[in-house]
């Protein structure tokens, strides 16, 4: 049903520095810091594959990321070929719509693909706080749900919402991917991201806006005016069609140019 048995675990070690031998905290941090968070597809008015297959060619061969279906999509799958029992669940992201993808595994959540957001799991317990790369995250438990928030200036920050018990299938996943990747209201649908995350610090490129932030540090932001340029530092390259493709949404000056 989700594909495992056509996992490469070689070629998704080669990409991840990992082994069959990693833990799963060294398996969730070496998967978020060699796969960049994404939705250039989107950018490029495709509806990103949720087969296995092109998502490895996509990620593995390819070298590109992808958003958040695509991460644990294939997050998930390797993690069942090394014999984890992995839950596949659905979150609300602050206030929108039921369409992240997220999991459970060992009693602890496991999300590589939030962006910037967890590096590594979080134990699945009322109060757990994790030093997330430098920015500390906590898990709340209200009701039926559990709720996971982010420490900022101005305190603890909502990120998203789940319930452990909702069981998800394929279809579920196919129907969010659809939404997030044509609907108006979809903040992915709307405007490039990229994200990037290692201890200690965060990497943001939304929109024409590129912002740096150190743990500890306040955030700097610059406009961007060499996407390919900026692509390249968050390890990502295109080919020069797709670069004026999407610059020409951005207004940068590779679209005057072209």
């Amino acid at each position: 049903m989700w594909q495992t048995e056509s996992v490469d675990l070689d070629a998704y070690f080669a990409r991840t520095g990992a082994s069959a031998s990693s833990s799963l905290t060294e398996l969730h941090e070496a998967h978020v810091r060699a796969i960049p968070f994404e939705n250039i597809d989107v950018m490029l008015g495709r509806v990103p594959s949720l087969d296995l297959g092109d998502i490895q060619d996509k990620m593995l061969r390819r070298g590109r990321g992808g958003y958040c279906y695509e991460h644990q999509l294939l997050f998930t799958a390797v993690l069942e070929r090394l014999g984890y029992t992995v839950a596949r669940r659905m979150s609300r992201v602050k206030t929108g719509p039921r369409t992240h993808f997220m999991s459970i595994v060992d009693d602890q959540l496991v999300d590589v693909g939030f962006g910037a957001g967890m590096l590594h799991p979080m134990p699945l317990a009322d109060g757990a706080v994790v030093d997330q790369a430098g920015w500390p995250h906590r898990l709340r438990r209200e009701g039926r749900r559990w709720v996971l928030e982010k420490r900022s200036g101005d305190g603890w920050e909502l990120q998203h919402a789940f319930e452990d018990d909702v069981e998800q299938q394929p279809v579920d996943y196919l129907a969010a991917n659809y939404y997030v990747a044509t609907h108006e209201r979809s903040p992915f649908s709307r405007q490039l991201v990229v994200m990037r995350l290692e201890p200690g610090l965060s990497r943001r490129l939304v929109g024409s806006r590129f912002t740096v932030e150190h743990a500890g540090l306040e955030p700097e932001t610059s406009t961007v005016e060499d996407l390919g340029k900026a692509l390249l530092s968050l390890d990502i390259t295109l080919t020069d069609g797709e670069l004026s493709h999407i610059s020409s949404t951005l207004g940068t000056p590779e679209a005057q140019r072209s």
